[in-house]
């Protein structure tokens, strides 16, 4: 890949997309194009059509997408699969047409079965039921992967498909409506620490496992995606490595220094007893991750302390 190719990145605003566009800026790549979602609306397929015509980017890199936690998904289901499939067939199918030879889709570890094996190994996809707190966001992922199969299989492009864990970081959702497990202890941890050290309740028991990954090396292997061509159209991008939830709240209330304490609600739903990746297939094509967990929860709150005056919250819109 020349340092001068146009690489269009949907999503650059976003915690995934800015990760990209800095990586691929530290690479030495200048042509990149990023739109506002004002600038351009990826629901509308002629837009997307007549955007593709216009800027004829070499590469395009999917890292737009509807997201959110377990209340968000619950609470939001219609949003969550049209929404997704609105952005992803636009960008897929108009990519297509537009000629356009190389198309890096990003999706997510939800796609697999809710009791598969452990770790989750690429093969599993569709052998079974989804975890049904977030089965929309999974079915609308799970057609963007098959697209870039069929496209792959059917046209010989180089369309590949990248399944990362639970990404955390900069420019991350702190909204404790909308946001992901990590960033909403974070924020749920610092503003305990600042009334008082108060009690801090969370969702459910504590006991499911989960696999998080720093989204400094997402984009590292989004980069490596970029300038290679992967053998197959589907590849896990994760650390390989989970812990429980409880553990994971024990280590943010440490970085962030709350001294109160954890009080479990175990009527709300747990989700997922585990998931974690089987990274082995990226790890034989020369990538694999490079933050370990305590290092990046520092980096991330860090960055929320220097922005906490504009952090991100997403709020759902249902009009």
């Amino acid at each position: 890949m020349d340092t001068s190719s146009k690489i269009y990145i949907a999503g650059h605003r976003g915690m995934v997309g800015s990760a990209v566009w800095r990586a691929l800026e530290n690479k030495g790549y200048r042509n990149l194009i990023g739109k506002t979602s004002k600038e351009l609306d990826l629901k509308d397929q002629t837009k997307v059509r007549n955007f593709f015509i216009t800027e004829k980017p070499d590469v395009v890199i999917d890292a737009a997408a509807r997201v959110g936690g377990i209340l968000a998904n619950n609470d939001y289901p219609y949003q969550f699969i049209m929404e997704n499939m609105q952005i992803q067939n636009n960008l897929i199918d108009e990519a297509l047409k537009a000629d356009i030879p190389k198309f890096i889709f990003l999706g997510s570890s939800c796609i697999y079965p809710k009791f598969a094996p452990q770790p989750l190994k690429e093969e599993f996809l569709l052998t079974d039921t989804l975890e049904p707190t977030n089965e929309w966001y999974a079915i609308a992922k799970i057609t963007g992967v098959k697209a870039c199969q069929a496209i792959r299989k059917q046209f010989n492009k180089d369309y590949v498909s990248l399944m990362p864990t639970n990404l955390y970081g900069y420019f991350d959702n702190f909204d404790l409506e909308t946001s992901h497990v990590l960033p909403a202890m974070i924020r749920k941890f610092h503003q305990a620490k600042n009334s008082n050290h108060a009690d801090v309740t969370l969702w459910g028991s504590g006991s499911p496992m989960r696999e998080f990954l720093f989204v400094d090396d997402m984009a590292e292997a989004v980069l490596y995606a970029l300038e290679n061509k992967l053998p197959e159209y589907i590849y896990n991008v994760g650390s390989g490595k989970d812990i429980t939830i409880k553990e994971l709240a024990e280590t943010i209330q440490k970085v962030v220094g709350h001294q109160g304490k954890i009080v479990w609600d175990s009527e709300k739903p747990d989700g997922t007893p585990r998931k974690l990746m089987d990274v082995s297939k990226m790890k034989q094509l020369g990538w694999q991750y490079s933050t370990e967990l305590q290092e990046g929860i520092e980096k991330t709150y860090a960055w929320f302390l220097e922005n906490i005056e504009h952090i991100k919250e997403v709020k759902i819109q249902v009009n």
